[in-house]
């Protein structure tokens, strides 16, 4: 399960006081240049007054110990401040330091229970990792059929891992009826995003010709872009098919 890390460019909204709003940018201008302390600066009196987004940006700056030393528990401090102010970003990262254990003690139950927080406001990568869980069980009964709603919320909204996600349940019938063109059409979308994962599947459909006409070229083609991408599997696809010239099965991931 991947960590969240919002673009700092993604995360300004307009303030109650101007001066405030202000103060804001300016942090945000200088974190855009690398300028953690500036950020640091303009950012904690905020953080402090109880302004939730530079609450977040604070949690997200010792998260990754941008200009700061990184301290997790710092990060779950900052992130729970702004999460209980209902930020749905807060929530879905307070969610992951209790997914991951860091800065808090692992606790699957209580990682579910922030990403829900944030998956009802919309957060499609809480939406997508609640799918996670649930197509695990970690801390909620595995239910598969569960696990795919919340993929297909977070794929209708773009999210990369929601949509490969959503395709290996297509593809293997779990929660969804069995459904190779619908695993296809998740597969490609996020394959077009660059998605290592879901290039190499869609390869192996094209190479065996699944939801699709058989294609080894275009089987090859998606191969080596996931191959480019330090994908083993599709390094080794692409390796028989350069020697063979011909397709090979490949396991799906």
């Amino acid at each position: 399960m991947h960590r969240f890390i919002l673009a700092l460019s993604c995360i300004l909204i307009m303030l109650a006081a101007p001066i405030s709003a202000q103060d804001f940018q300016k942090g945000l201008e200088a974190a855009q240049n690398g300028d953690f302390d500036t950020a640091l600066k303009e950012w904690k009196p905020l953080a402090e007054s109880g302004n939730s987004v530079a609450q977040f940006n604070l949690g997200l700056m010792y998260d990754n110990g941008w200009g700061v030393p990184q301290d997790y528990k710092e990060a779950v401090k900052w992130y729970r401040l702004a999460a209980e102010q209902g930020d749905d970003s807060a929530q879905h990262n307070l969610g992951v330091m209790y997914k991951n254990g860091q800065g808090v003690p692992q606790d699957d139950k209580e990682a579910v229970r922030w990403y829900r927080l944030a998956a009802k406001q919309g957060n499609a990568w809480a939406q997508n990792n609640l799918g996670v869980v649930y197509k695990k069980g970690q801390g909620v009964p595995k239910d598969y059929r569960e696990a795919a709603r919340w993929y297909n919320l977070a794929a209708e909204q773009g999210d990369a891992d929601a949509q490969y996600n959503l395709g290996v349940m297509y593809r293997n019938g779990w929660g969804v009826p069995q459904d190779d063109k619908e695993a296809v059409r998740w597969y490609r979308l996020a394959a077009e995003q660059g998605y290592a994962d879901a290039q190499l599947n869609l390869g192996v459909m094209y190479n065996n010709g699944e939801g699709v006409p058989q294609d080894y070229k275009e089987a090859g083609r998606l191969y080596t872009l996931a191959a480019k991408q330090g994908n083993a599997r599709a390094q080794y696809n692409r390796g028989v098919m350069a020697a063979n010239g011909w397709g090979v099965l490949a396991d799906y991931v």
